[in-house]
């Protein structure tokens, strides 16, 4: 069957989308008056930020010159930013083949290795390739195609050089994935449908558009299907592939790469990684081999700006956008400040950012967006299992906790060997240990395990400071360990304010009280009372600060006279603000809350 299904994984700015953007030209995908840069990158966030955030699949019609026999090329382009793994190995799991791309003018980076370990894991032919050659000379040219080749256990030769820019050698790697990567297996079962779902999103007119790959059987206009995992039964309204538009198509068959209309309108009906099979089979079908679920490594609470405050808007836009972004996870919450809201999962600090512009520029929702925090592991007196803790406002009283841990993760740093001392210095300050380093080609890379916490809000943005852009970042959740952990409370005027709440390490507990304290009387407006800000730890004020009230002259109207009727009105003054204080029910305006966490995103 003349089918390829292949994906390009590489780095974060390595090339991906370029090179798909000659593909596209090569087998006139695209007419040449329509084909911008970065074609496949559909999303104007995507465009303005240069990094591909979603995968894209493509259907290209190709013939090696010389020859009439045609081949059907389905490509996926895939992101190349750590918190988008989980779009990679989806994506991995519905192709037989993939081009590692590797910028030759930076060389393999932390990226590289860990997409080429979620590639050696599905067991799918990986073909190397080295971008901007055009930039590189003979020498350095020589030297990349070995340090990837050794990567991949292969000659030099095997490694193709290209250029993205300019289209040299780009041909020669698509023709060496038709020869290469083998074509798909059709097994015998063919009346028996089987389709794995690996990518969906929701239209406002056809319901559910899920993004399929089939394995046996075929589906067409009409048919009736089951999703296994949700049960869910629908009529399908229409079918069709990927150019990259939807261009329906009367059928899909095995081996194919496209997408049906479900009709569906209830987005928690279709699943990622759900096998799709026809109701009326008489063959008892085993569902395919999903994926697994995404854990979320950090939580923040969304709440809705006052200026927006349509609820169910919200609920409906987080349904729809979890269908193009399984990795999300969310679950409603109430603030007595905020009202209600949803308590988000993300994969990173850019996956929270990424979702956050969506939900604005496509839904149109303004929010305000509390501390992200990663989960906490709890082992309570009287219970032998533990406890998740993932929102600082369910922290248990000190007196009910045993222990508690803190997750921690498995960081890979590649840099050039300048920067190591520097890298080093910062990986102890975060409370990194267990660290080791070794050479690969000209780079060295250093391993070591950091708290969660500390890899995702400071380390990566801090490495690039220290490396001067030049060292790259891969990270993976390891465990936990034990930990001694507090939360810090914010009782303003008297009164606990939950939404500002935080867990932190109790050797760091005051510093981090004694800053939040100190931003917090930046922040606050004044009021016509004294303000304390007390912040407490374990039922004991570690920080405290006081914004002075409003002064009003009252005194301003007398003239001349004994001084002791001013401090008459005074004392009254005093007075009435005491009692202003005793009775202050305090609103916190939303805007404290954007400036106070807009700096940890």
């Amino acid at each position: 069957m003349n089918i390829r299904n292949f994906v390009i994984i590489a780095h974060i700015d390595h090339g991906k989308s370029t090179l798909a953007d000659r593909f596209l030209e090569i087998t006139n995908a695209v007419p040449k008056d329509k084909l911008v840069p970065q074609f496949l990158d559909r999303m104007n966030l995507e465009r303005e930020r240069g990094v591909t955030i979603k995968m894209h699949p493509v259907r290209m019609i190709y013939s090696i010159p010389g020859s009439s026999e045609k081949y059907i090329l389905n490509l996926i382009d895939t992101p190349g930013h750590v918190d988008f793994n989980y779009e990679v190995s989806r994506a991995l799991a519905a192709v037989e083949g993939a081009i590692l791309l590797v910028d030759g003018t930076q060389g393999i980076q932390a990226q590289t290795l860990s997409n080429l370990n979620l590639a050696q894991k599905q067991g799918i032919k990986i073909i190397g390739a080295i971008n901007k050659i055009d930039l590189m000379d003979e020498s350095l040219r020589q030297r990349r195609q070995k340090e990837l080749a050794d990567l991949l256990h292969t000659t030099p030769e095997n490694i193709s050089l290209v250029s993205a820019k300019t289209g040299e050698g780009v041909e020669q790697l698509l023709r060496r994935v038709i020869t290469e990567v083998p074509s798909p297996v059709i097994t015998s079962s063919q009346n028996v449908l089987k389709a794995l779902v690996f990518d969906s999103y929701y239209d406002d007119y056809r319901g559910v558009i899920a993004h399929i790959r089939i394995f046996q059987g075929q589906v067409k206009i009409s048919d009736t299907i089951k999703f296994l995992i949700s049960g869910a039964e629908t009529k399908v309204s229409a079918v069709g592939y990927f150019n990259p538009d939807l261009r329906k198509t009367s059928q899909l068959q095995a081996g194919e790469i496209g997408w049906v209309a479900t009709g569906l309108k209830n987005p928690n009906l279709v699943r990622i990684g759900d096998t799709i099979t026809l109701t009326d089979s008489r063959v008892a079908v085993q569902p395919l081999l999903g994926y697994q679920e995404p854990q979320p490594m950090i939580y923040a609470s969304f709440y809705l700006a006052q200026e927006n405050k349509d609820f169910d808007l919200f609920r409906q836009a987080l349904l729809k956008l979890k269908l193009n972004d399984w990795a999300l996870q969310f679950t409603p919450e109430n603030s007595d400040v905020l009202g209600r809201g949803f308590r988000l999962g993300f994969l990173g600090l850019f996956h929270l950012e990424i979702v956050k512009e969506r939900l604005k520029r496509e839904y149109g929702l303004e929010f305000i967006i509390t501390d992200p925090t990663v989960p906490y592991r709890l082992r309570l007196k009287g219970r032998n299992n533990y406890i998740v803790v993932t929102n600082p406002t369910q922290w248990p009283s000190p007196d009910k906790i045993v222990f508690s841990e803190e997750p921690w993760a498995e960081v890979k740093v590649m840099t050039p060997p300048e920067h190591l001392s520097r890298i080093l210095r910062l990986i102890h300050s975060l409370r990194g240990d267990n660290i080791q380093t070794y050479t690969f080609g000209e780079n060295l890379v250093v391993e070591c395990e950091m708290p969660l916490r500390e890899t995702i809000r400071n380390f990566y943005d801090q490495l690039k400071s220290v490396s001067q852009g030049f060292a790259s970042l891969v990270y993976k959740v390891k465990g936990y360990r034990k930990v001694d952990l507090v939360k810090l409370e914010v009782w303003l005027a008297g009164k606990k304010f939950e939404s500002l709440s935080s867990v932190v390490v109790q050797q760091r507990a005051e510093k981090s009280a004694r800053e939040l304290a100190l931003k917090l009387k930046e922040l606050l407006p004044r009021q016509n009372y004294p303000l304390p800000i007390q912040v407490k730890s374990s039922g004991r004020i570690i920080a405290r600060e006081t914004i002075p009230a409003l002064r009003k002259d009252v005194t301003g109207y007398l003239y001349g006279g004994d001084r002791t009727r001013k401090m008459k009105l005074w004392k009254k003054q005093k007075q009435g603000k005491k009692r202003l204080l005793r009775y202050a029910s305090l609103q916190i305006p939303p805007s404290v809350f954007l400036k106070l966490f807009s700096k940890e995103k």
